[in-house]
């Protein structure tokens, strides 16, 4: 059995990275963890484990929510994201629910205020609601009869006639818990990745479970050659690492503007289903789009005070581009490449021990998707980031061809 389970401390609103990302954000520390993060998962994954990572399955629900009991005067809330700004914005009663929201996310807000009340909890738990009985359809799918959920891109399905599928469809919510808080102040909490859902206790008519990364089939184990293929790439993605000086990689992670560029250069290629194949293009791409960007925003800009300011604060990103050696930047999109591709392995060998079926919709039917995908978090360090196929995932969330949950069932 692999089974990951541990409780990670962390500050709250850690914003959480694509692991191959890490390499621009992190600079050479941040590449060494991406190495190490799929090192680690290897070694769990082939059976040969410290459980040195934690994982945990990315659910596609929505909204997100946080209930918990207000240290300030020990009353039960629910909450969004606003739960942890400057002046927090917790609701505490239906008519908190009302005066700041609206239609479906106030009717979901007001049944977890309701249903969640009774929750068993020391602190603030964050999860992300998965259904509520209205949004339960019945589907029929390559001949077989599921319960389905669709809270945002994915479509989750249950055999209608499994001990879980009879469950929630017994249940007037549904949702997944992934996150605790404690502190004796919203501001002053802290988050621990992990949470063990038995601790809250039965709820009536509420499907509750937390998003650890459980294989009780051993149908993710690793075989020899799987575990070899893996090896090799992370070989790869080490060579690649030690062709680049660690004073650009460095540089990249401490500008911010040269740090934010590089990455709307990278996510605009993912959106376009280009992921990195050739380096080297990869690199050139990016030269252009940067003298590109530049072109524009000069162009933006109708005073030569207006000029002279952004020229200021693009200069040390044109020197960058100007003056490192374009195969050191190839080296870089040849690291995330090895460490995407490595991911991938990983991503689809813990993809065989889903819980559920997941489908995307779409106006001709259901297609079948995988998770989300998967955060690994570092036990010794806290650190954390996602494991995403954003290839696949980017072309769900965008596409015009898949049907999302918030979007009329009745849209052909």
């Amino acid at each position: 059995m692999i089974k990951f389970k541990t409780y990670i401390e962390e500050s709250k609103n850690t914003h959480m990275e694509h692991l191959e990302d890490n390499v621009l954000n992190g600079g050479v520390k941040g590449a060494r963890q991406s190495i190490n993060f799929l090192r680690q998962l290897r070694d769990t994954l082939s059976g040969d484990s410290r459980e040195a990572v934690n994982a945990t399955v990315k659910w596609d629900g929505a909204p997100a929510i946080f209930v918990g009991n207000d240290p300030s005067d020990g009353k039960f809330f629910v909450a969004k994201k606003g739960i942890f700004n400057k002046n927090p914005k917790v609701y505490k009663t239906k008519a908190d629910v009302d005066a700041d929201t609206s239609g479906d996310l106030a009717d979901k807000l007001n049944m977890a205020l309701t249903m969640l009340s009774g929750m068993k909890i020391d602190g603030v738990v964050q999860g992300d609601f998965l259904f509520s009985s209205s949004d339960l359809k019945s589907q029929t799918i390559d001949g077989e009869t599921y319960v389905v959920f669709h809270p945002n891109t994915i479509a989750y399905a249950v055999p209608m006639k499994s001990a879980l599928g009879r469950k929630i469809l017994n249940s007037k919510m549904g949702v997944v818990w992934h996150t605790m808080y404690k502190g004796n102040s919203f501001e002053t909490m802290r988050a621990s990745f992990g949470v063990d859902v038995n601790k809250f206790g039965k709820i009536p008519g509420v499907w509750q479970i937390d998003a650890g990364y459980e294989d009780v089939s051993g149908s993710a184990t690793m075989t020899k050659a799987e575990t070899v293929e893996v090896t090799k790439h992370l070989a790869l993605a080490g060579k690649s690492f030690n062709k680049i000086k660690a004073a650009n990689l460095n540089f990249i992670a401490d500008n911010e503007e040269l740090l934010d560029r590089m990455k709307v250069y990278h996510n605009s290629r993912i959106r376009e289903r280009q992921e990195i194949k050739n380096p080297m293009a990869h690199a050139k791409g990016m030269v252009q789009y940067m003298m590109a960007y530049e072109k524009k925003e000069l162009a933006k800009r109708s005073t030569e005070r207006g000029k002279k300011g952004f020229s200021d604060k693009f200069a040390p990103i044109k020197k960058f581009v100007a003056n490192t050696p374009i195969q050191q930047i190839a080296a870089i999109y040849e690291l995330m490449m090895h460490l995407v591709h490595t991911k991938k392995l990983i991503i689809d060998k813990m993809n065989r021990a889903a819980k559920l079926k997941t489908f995307l919709k779409t106006r001709k039917g259901f297609i079948i998707t995988s998770e989300e995908g998967y955060v690994a978090i570092d036990k010794m360090s806290g650190n954390a980031v996602k494991l995403v196929d954003r290839l696949e995932f980017s072309y769900a969330n965008f596409s015009p061809d898949i049907i999302k949950g918030w979007q009329s069932d009745t849209r052909k």
